[in-house]
Parts: structure tokens; C-alpha cells; sequence
């Protein structure tokens, strides 16, 4: 298990009857999680300071209780890192700090490699690996199909002071967005990805992780650099191990460059139980 315990600004304070209780900077958060099948051991202190509570529906979605004026948006800190937090519509805020364990490890990879290092970060998200790289010294393209997220990394960027920094930052499906540099002849020396469980192209083709994610690799591989320095691919999809990460790296990269292979799980530590909240997968290659 890989757990973020280095957090100030962020603490999993609490969890029980599928929520978690998070303090965001000074602001606490109740949301949904299906990985907590366990009950609350004491519903009250914490748990009653919520500023807000994520209620999921019953027909999908959801919807948020605000027990008190919060702000549009907010920021929290990592480091020397900088990010806007604001709940959305769909339970999430704009970051997934258990993703901590990777910054560090990219920003000791990128630094530590002694040259100028290409990063290609796809599903970017808001960006919290784009702002890593780009602080490590990287040069970034950061891609994402949407054109709000897409934003919103930017704004991550200028939080962090790195606003001026070779970074990229494209609004585009990323599968065409590969095969497009493919023929461009684009080489990059990183390629970090986190891809949807299912999904549809812009031409309504269709995306399934469990038959799609090895293709995408092995596509992955013709825009990398004759000496490559890291591949890491990040999974929330139900039912993918991180022996099955493992494999697809074996077959894929291992066998192409050797190097080294290491995946797990990713969690949290929460405060009230000292247990860690399971929170998804890692798979990393690495020169």
C-alpha cells in the first residue's frame, strides 16, 4: 500500500456507512465512498462540523447539502504546490490527494535524471502530476477532453508559481490526440495516464479499460524516447488489480526495455481509526 501521509492542508478525518469526513484547509467535506462498508463508530465531534454533505441519489447523481455559506472555490497546499479545491455537481473537488504518492516519486524521478525530460500526461484532470513535472523542471503536455478541466490545470499552474513554465495545456480526446503525434514523429521520455473504466470517443466509438488499456500502452510506447525514463498509469476501475498493472507493464515495456516494475494500491490514512482508505491502484515503470 502506498498511503499519502505527508499532508497539512488535506486529513481523511473519519469514515463509516459508505462517507468519508474530509477537511479540506479548514473546510470539512462529507462524501460518498463505495469502498467503506464499515459503520461510523460514533456519529458526533467531527462528524456534526461538516461544512458540507455529498447526498447521493437513489437514480444516479447527487446533489449537496451546505450546512453553511462556503466559498466558489478555495486553496489548499502541498508542498511547494498550490491547487483550487470547489465541490462539483458530481461529488468530486477538483483533486484526488492520495495521487501524493505519485508527485513525489515523479519529482525525484524528473530531477534526478540528470537531462531534459519530455512529460505526456493524458486524462490530466486538473492537473495535480502536470503541476509536479512542470515544478520538477519537466517540460509537460498535459491533454484532457474537457475544456473546463483543462482550465482549471491552468489555473493550478499559476497557483503554484509555474505559470511561465514550458506546459502545454490541450483540450482534446486523447486517443486521437496520440495517433496524431504518432505521425507527427513526437517523442516524450515520460508518459503518465489515468483512463476512464468506459468511455466514448468523439465519434462515438467506445472505451472499455479491461480490453483497451493494453493497445493503449503498446500505442503509448511508439512516442516514447529510445531511453525512456518513466511510465506510470493510475486505475479506479473495480475489478482491475494491480497484478493485472503488473502484467500489462511486463509484457509492454518490460519486455521492450526492462527496467523496473512496481504496483499497489493507493489509500489514505484516516485519522480517527489509524486504518488506511483503499483509493485505487498504481502501476509504475521505470528505467
Amino acid at each position: 500500500m502506498f498511503a499519502a501521509t505527508d499532508w497539512k492542508d488535506y486529513e481523511l478525518l473519519d469514515t463509516g456507512d459508505g462517507d468519508k469526513l474530509e477537511r479540506w484547509g479548514n473546510i470539512i467535506l462529507r462524501r460518498p465512498d463505495p469502498q467503506i462498508i464499515w459503520p461510523i463508530a460514533k456519529e458526533n465531534g467531527d462528524w456534526r462540523k461538516a461544512d458540507a454533505h455529498y447526498h447521493r441519489s437513489s437514480s444516479g447523481g447527487g446533489q449537496w447539502e451546505y450546512k453553511q455559506q462556503l466559498p466558489e472555490r478555495w486553496t489548499i497546499g502541498y508542498r511547494d504546490l498550490s491547487f483550487h479545491i470547489k465541490p462539483t455537481s458530481f461529488k468530486h473537488t477538483g483533486l484526488f490527494p492520495e495521487q501524493a504518492v505519485n508527485w513525489g516519486w515523479m519529482i525525484d524521478k524528473i530531477q534526478g535524471a540528470g537531462r531534459k525530460i519530455r512529460v505526456l500526461n493524458l486524462f490530466g484532470y486538473t492537473g495535480g502530476a502536470s503541476v509536479a513535472c512542470a515544478y520538477a523542471g519537466a517540460e509537460v503536455c498535459h491533454v484532457d477532453a474537457s475544456k473546463g478541466v483543462v482550465t482549471w490545470a491552468k489555473e493550478n499552474l499559476q497557483l503554484s508559481g509555474l505559470g511561465d513554465k514550458p506546459v502545454r495545456l490541450i483540450t482534446d480526446d486523447v486517443f486521437k490526440f496520440v495517433q496524431r503525434e504518432q505521425r507527427r514523429g513526437s517523442k516524450y521520455d515520460a508518459i503518465i495516464m489515468d483512463p476512464p473504466s468506459y468511455g466514448r470517443g468523439p465519434n462515438g466509438e467506445t472505451w472499455k479499460l479491461e480490453t483497451n488499456l493494453y493497445p493503449f500502452v503498446e500505442s503509448c510506447m511508439s512516442i516514447m524516447t529510445d531511453k525512456p525514463l518513466f511510465m506510470l498509469i493510475n486505475s479506479y476501475t473495480t475489478g482491475i488489480s494491480a497484478t493485472v498493472l503488473k502484467n500489462v507493464l511486463s509484457l509492454s515495456l518490460g519486455r521492450t526495455y526492462g527496467g523496473t516494475i512496481t504496483c499497489g494500491e493507493i489509500g489514505l490514512p484516516i485519522t480517527a481509526s489509524q486504518l488506511t482508505l483503499p483509493c485505487g491502484i498504481l502501476g509504475r515503470w521505470e528505467a
